[in-house]
């Protein structure tokens, strides 16, 4: 097949480039940004044309949209251009896909939920109560999806976290391995995700699109969701990321989140039931300390 992928410079963009090299499919790598050393082909996703006039000239046949706004705190005062990203772009990449009968793969958020307390993990039909503009921008970009009627697969994931680009691995290593004592936020749960493992998922469900071919409609389009197996809070991340680098003289502590005031409230509990995707693509997914582990050893700070 013909993929195209935005957001190939991001950190699950990077982690497709991976994937793709054990593929026969043909990929179009798109950002709005060149990274030297690296092919980009540059696409503008809230441009329609732009996206009908790349998706003829390569013939494509699946989208991946890696793209999106996701500057959590300052989306709240940056509302127009995270929803033209987050809500609208989607839309145009659904709809471009739809004229050629082609699939849209959509990564959407954990952040769709949050505003009703629960305390058990949330399922692909339970109601989104998004508590700021980069949750419900991510879930009218679901909604848009959803109403242009073209083939699509939306995974919400959560906690991302790669080799590439910044990420709270990344910021731990560092804080971790340079300060004597950290507090990290106890009363958010959720479960992190290694974003290759999540490229990995994705190659799964363009393989069984490219198997089934479908003329009719793709009889398993829909909401799926994926992250990493088990739950821990942003301490427990913390603690391990500290152990398993080897940096032992830092203090971890917990704290509570109201100690770190920010402009939009985030999820107490985000854990995603993954249940429908295994059982729908036959996909294994690894516990979280042990994709940690992985990211980390090829990051080269893997010592415990």
């Amino acid at each position: 097949m013909n993929i195209l992928v935005t957001g190939a410079n991001g950190q699950l963009g990077n982690e497709m480039r991976i994937i793709s090299k054990d593929t026969n499919d043909n990929y179009t790598f798109t950002d709005v940004v060149e990274v030297e050393g690296v092919e980009t082909t540059i696409l503008d996703i809230t441009n329609a044309e732009a996206i009908k006039k790349i998706v003829k000239e390569k013939d494509i046949q699946c989208i991946v949209n890696c793209a999106a706004y996701t500057n959590v705190d300052k989306a709240e005062s940056d509302e127009a251009l995270c929803r033209k990203l987050n809500a609208d772009a989607p839309k145009l990449l659904a709809k471009a896909m739809k004229e050629v009968n082609g699939l849209l793969v959509q990564i959407s958020t954990d952040y769709v939920f949050g505003g009703d307390p629960y305390n058990t993990p949330c399922s692909e039909d339970q109601k989104g109560t998004p508590t700021g503009v980069y949750g419900k921008t991510k879930l009218e970009g679901e909604n848009n999806i959803e109403a242009v009627g073209a083939d699509y697969v939306i995974i919400r994931t959560a906690w991302l976290y790669s080799e590439f680009g910044k990420n709270f691995v990344k910021t731990m290593l560092n804080l971790t391995a340079t300060k004597p004592k950290l507090t990290v936020v106890f009363d958010q749960a959720g479960t992190p995700t290694y974003a290759y493992d999540l490229a990995v998922a994705i190659k799964a469900v363009l393989a069984d699109y490219e198997k089934e071919s479908p003329k009719d409609g793709y009889s398993k389009r829909g909401i799926y969701h994926f992250s990493n197996e088990g739950v821990c809070s942003w301490y427990d991340f913390t603690k391990r990321i500290a152990e398993l680098a080897g940096n032992t003289a830092c203090d971890i502590e917990p704290c509570h989140s109201d100690e770190f005031p920010s402009p939009v409230k985030r999820p107490a509990y985000s854990v995603l039931d993954k249940t429908k995707i295994k059982e729908t693509f036959g996909i294994n997914i690894p516990y979280w300390t042990d994709s940690l582990r992985k990211c980390m050893n090829n990051i080269g700070v893997l010592k415990a």
